[in-house]
Formats: structure tokens, C-alpha cells, sequence
């Protein structure tokens, strides 16, 4: 019986037993780990650097719902580090290994102020203050970064990456307005329950059942329902953003699958139509789900990265410094 025991622990990371410094290292990264204080709590933040090439840009990362920046989201941090990119990435509050309740997201404006504020503590410092930067967000972090871009200073970030963002809720997955009502009626007291439907989202989101598995095992994953005010800010922001898409005018990669049962391909869609950027990229992936890089076959992410890389690196050679 102790042995079927051991077979069913959940190893500490998604890749096995290996100690991480060796697995980052397999990789052609360095990680390191560190908390970040911030007046409304700690962040637990993390850096992927390259090991034996120059870093061209940093790219500040965001997970999305019920996530963190450890587990399977690392391996999107890993490749952009491969790819000459100094990486960081901070939990949002309330998941992963950050301060506060398990996935309450009741006022998304302070939870992207504080994420952005250790990104550009770190984007203003000596080794990354001239080099191109960029925002990632995916899913409910796009949403997030969305707003980060918002709150920043003019011209902060050289662009924005989105990978299956959170702007539009798809019909199935909105938040009942009778019971958001109802709930509402009781003057905040139920804004932290856990109490509204959960509509399976990960099984809508992952398409490979072996890579469903693994991210079904992240021991940080939040797996209770969604809190009443998680949903009410949710859906506050997605309009919210849909109304201030023209103020987008940073240039922006935003990719989505079209069988993406989470969050709207018209999330994407609508925001290359109304921002005003001059350079805005959107790729679509015929049948692909919410999860592009976690939890499509190999074939199907690498298609995805393949067009990341592609486009970061022809805005680096653009918006770069210019070397002479």
C-alpha cells in the first residue's frame, strides 16, 4: 500500500522529482524567486534570464484564473527566455504563492496596480530601463494587463502580447445578473463567497487529456468555486475594456483559438477592429481551445510560439535601440 501511495504523491513539479536549478538549466535558463512588497500584500514574483545570450528585451508576464506564474505557465516564461528575453512574472494577489484570498478578485483595478507596480520597479532598472519592453497576458491576465497598460504612463511598454485574453465573456460563462443581484442585496457580505457556478472551465480550456492531467495536479491551483465578487469585477472590467479598446494604441500581438470555450475569439477580434495602433497583429487557430501553449498537442503550441517569437522579434529590430 506505501508504494501506491508514493506513485500517487504529486511531485513538486510538473516536469518530476529533478531538482529545479538542474531542470532550469536543461532548459538554458536561471530562475530565481523572491517576494515583493507592496502596500495591499506580497507578490510572489519570478525571473527566467537566459543563460548564454544577450537579453534584447524583458517581457513582464501575467497567468490567468485560478493560476500562478509556476507549474505549466512557466514553460511559456522558459521558451521566451530561450529566445534572448529577460522573463518576469509575478503571482496576481490572491493566487498562486501571493498574499490574499484564494482567487478573489473583487477589485481587479488595485490587483493589476500591484502587479504592475513590480513591473516597473523592475522595468526602470539599470539592466532593463533602455531595452524594449513588453506586457504578456493570458486569459483572465490579459484582461489584467490590459488594465496594467491602462494605469502606465505614456509609451511604458513597446507592446502587449495577449494570448486567449479575457474581454469578452462568452454567453454560456456569464455571471447571472438575478443572482449577482441578489447577492448584492446583502451589502458585501457575499462578495467573498464562494458561491457561483463554476461551468467546468479547465476541461473547456485543454484540449490534450495528458497535459489536462498535469495542469489538474498543480497543488496551487485554486479548484473551489468562483467567489460572488470575482464574477460581479469580472464582468465589470470585460465592459469596461470593451469600451476603452480605442485608447489601445501601443502595438499588440493578440492570438486566440476559435473553439475556445472560455473566453470569446471575439475578445480578440474586437480589439484589433477599435484600437487605434498603428501595428496590431491578431492570429486566429482554426479548432484550437483556450489554452494554446499548456494544453494543445506540442504541434499545435509550437505553432503559437513560433508566431510569439516572430512577432517580438520584428518589434525588437524595430522599436529597439538602434545601434550604430
Amino acid at each position: 500500500m506505501a508504494g501506491e501511495e508514493e506513485k500517487k504523491e504529486t511531485p513538486p513539479n510538473f516536469w518530476g522529482h529533478m531538482p529545479e536549478d538542474e531542470y532550469y538549466a536543461s532548459q538554458g535558463v536561471r530562475n530565481s524567486q523572491s517576494y515583493f512588497e507592496t502596500p495591499n500584500g506580497k507578490l510572489f514574483t519570478q525571473s527566467f534570464l537566459p543563460l548564454d545570450q544577450e537579453v534584447k528585451a524583458s517581457v513582464y508576464m501575467t497567468h490567468g484564473y485560478g493560476s500562478d506564474t509556476g507549474w505549466l505557465f512557466q514553460k511559456i516564461c522558459i521558451n521566451f527566455a530561450t529566445w534572448g528575453y529577460a522573463v518576469f512574472a509575478a503571482d496576481l494577489l490572491g493566487h498562486g504563492r501571493s498574499d490574499g484570498l484564494r482567487c478573489y478578485m473583487g477589485d481587479m483595478e488595485k490587483i493589476a496596480a500591484t502587479s504592475v507596480s513590480f513591473f516597473t520597479h523592475v522595468r526602470k532598472s539599470e539592466p532593463y530601463k533602455d531595452l524594449p519592453a513588453f506586457l504578456f497576458g493570458e486569459s483572465m491576465g490579459g484582461a489584467t494587463t490590459m488594465l496594467m497598460y491602462f494605469q502606465s504612463e505614456p509609451d511604458a511598454w513597446t507592446g502587449l502580447i495577449f494570448s486567449a485574453p479575457l474581454f469578452v465573456i462568452p454567453e454560456n460563462m456569464k455571471p447571472s445578473k438575478v443572482r449577482l443581484f441578489l447577492y448584492g442585496m446583502l451589502f458585501g457580505v457575499a462578495d467573498t463567497w464562494a458561491s457561483m457556478p463554476d461551468n467546468k472551465m479547465v476541461g473547456k480550456a485543454i484540449k490534450d487529456p495528458e497535459k489536462l492531467k498535469i495542469i489538474a495536479s498543480n497543488p496551487r491551483r485554486y479548484t473551489g468555486k468562483p467567489r460572488v465578487g470575482t464574477m460581479r469585477e469580472i464582468a465589470r472590467v470585460c465592459q469596461y475594456i470593451q469600451d476603452n479598446f480605442a485608447r489601445v494604441s501601443a502595438p499588440f500581438l493578440t492570438v486566440h483559438g476559435t473553439s475556445d470555450g472560455v473566453t470569446c475569439p471575439t475578445s480578440s477580434q474586437l480589439l484589433y477592429e477599435k484600437a487605434s495602433s498603428s501595428d496590431k497583429t491578431l492570429k486566429l487557430y482554426d479548432g484550437m481551445y483556450h489554452s494554446l501553449i499548456q494544453g494543445e498537442p506540442d504541434e499545435n503550441a509550437d505553432r503559437v510560439l513560433g508566431d510569439m517569437r516572430e512577432w517580438i522579434d520584428e518589434r525588437v529590430a524595430r522599436y529597439g535601440p538602434k545601434i550604430a
